[in-house]
């Protein structure tokens, strides 16, 4: 017996794939590149269930492809917590180390065969340097938040934005975490809303699902 959930994701997955054809029309007219591909979008809006996704099709289409996930590049919880900032300014300007990903990572991603980046271990929060191999020639995916801001953007061939409204991305969230609401409001929420007004990433990408 399939359940309501289990036709819910795949009648999402239907739509996703029906919208993402500009986007492989895109890949199919630059198919002897190497290109670097974004998908960006808010909390909890889809972005990893669409990756794992976008991965299966284009490796469908013999394309060599490579996936990053930002989260797994976050800092220290004492570089990110209890700063002295504000809280939505350490989640939106410490939760990374912009400029050393920017310098290590997005500027090195067409001239790298390999990256050693640090990665972040939850359990004991710390971060464990790992190899990560490139393509010479397919698609690197890179999935996050905050994905088109100034220091990231111009290293980004295509920009996916997966656009959520936010009651329903709050609805996604783990019963523990909804008890907080605090903490979405002066940490998540404002730190969007910085987003969505400066850098208007909507407007900048190449394509916009509804998610």
């Amino acid at each position: 017996m399939i359940n309501a959930s289990s036709n819910e994701s795949c009648s999402k997955e239907r739509v996703w794939m029906m919208n993402d054809q500009p986007l492989l029309n895109y890949i199919r007219s630059r198919k002897d590149q190497l290109l670097v591909v974004g998908i960006d979008g808010l909390s909890r809006s889809g972005k990893t269930t669409y990756t794992q996704l976008l991965k299966k099709r284009l490796e469908g289409h013999g394309l060599d492809v490579v996936c990053l996930h930002m989260d797994d590049f976050i800092e220290p919880r004492h570089r990110r917590y209890h700063t002295g900032n504000e809280e939505w300014r350490e989640y939106y300007f410490l939760q990374w180390d912009v400029q050393s990903l920017q310098e290590n990572l997005f500027a090195n991603l067409k001239s790298a065969s390999f990256l050693r980046l640090g990665y972040y271990e939850e359990s004991a929060d710390i971060r464990v340097t790992k190899e990560i191999r490139l393509p010479e020639c397919g698609v690197i995916v890179i999935e996050g938040v905050f994905l088109q801001r100034d220091e990231w953007k111009g290293y980004l061939d295509y920009v996916m934005y997966l656009d959520c409204d936010r009651e329903s991305r709050f609805n996604r969230e783990h019963d523990s975490a909804k008890m907080d609401t605090e903490k979405f409001m002066n940490r998540y929420w404002k730190a969007e809303d910085h987003y969505l007004l400066k850098v208007k990433p909507l407007e900048l990408a190449d394509h916009v699902i509804r998610t």
